[in-house]
């Protein structure tokens, strides 16, 4: 309660609110626990609305955004009876990532950034993909939870550019193994990103 009394005295003169856009791409790096099959990055984008919080006077800040999130990675080494089979796994969701900053530079005219913090993600694609027909399945989770961890630099307090990596906590999905008894291992989609917002 003292600290939501105390971010509520904040004057104007002190902080700073910025509404804005941002978009970028991912580049995909998904694992599973067992090497049953390797898969390939694939580049996929993000975009959406986006708020930032500052603190000039001590250097920290929050930012928050809504993004539509589209990843993807490219299976292309699982061999069956009819022969190779090639098959790319897709995730669409919304993510909504908070994180806390911390930043040095010459205010508004120029300043770099470091950035870490939660991201929730909400699948809202086709949660279950046949990866071989009657042998695997993929499926996604309903929601997921990831950290994110990166820098990035702010120029004339309009144009942001990041560069952050995007660590799943826990598993993004399943994949399912049919061969007379059914069995299961895990996968997580992590992913490189590189974002620019601009902020009005």
């Amino acid at each position: 309660m003292a600290l939501l009394l105390a971010a509520m005295s904040i004057t104007p003169a002190t902080a700073q609110v910025q509404f804005g856009v941002k978009g970028g791409l991912n580049l995909t790096n998904m694992k599973f626990s067992k090497s049953a099959f390797d898969t390939k990055n694939q580049a996929g984008f993000f975009i959406g609305p986006t708020v930032k919080f500052t603190l000039p006077i001590v250097g920290l800040g929050i930012d928050a955004s809504a993004l539509y999130d589209y990843r993807s990675a490219k299976i292309d080494d699982i061999y069956t009876v009819e022969g190779k089979v090639e098959k790319t796994l897709k995730q669409h969701q919304i993510v909504i990532p908070i994180n806390l900053r911390y930043t040095v530079g010459l205010g508004d005219a120029a300043n770099v950034f470091f950035f870490a913090g939660p991201q929730v993600g909400f699948n809202i694609g086709d949660k279950d993909q046949t990866i071989v027909k009657d042998a695997l399945e993929w499926r996604l989770k309903e929601s997921n939870f990831s950290v994110n961890v990166g820098i990035g630099a702010t120029v004339l307090s309009h144009l942001q550019v990041t560069a952050n990596y995007n660590i799943a906590c826990g598993k993004t999905g399943e994949v399912t193994v049919k061969d007379g008894v059914d069995a299961a291992f895990k996968g997580r989609n992590n992913a490189w990103q590189i974002g620019v917002a601009y902020f009005f």
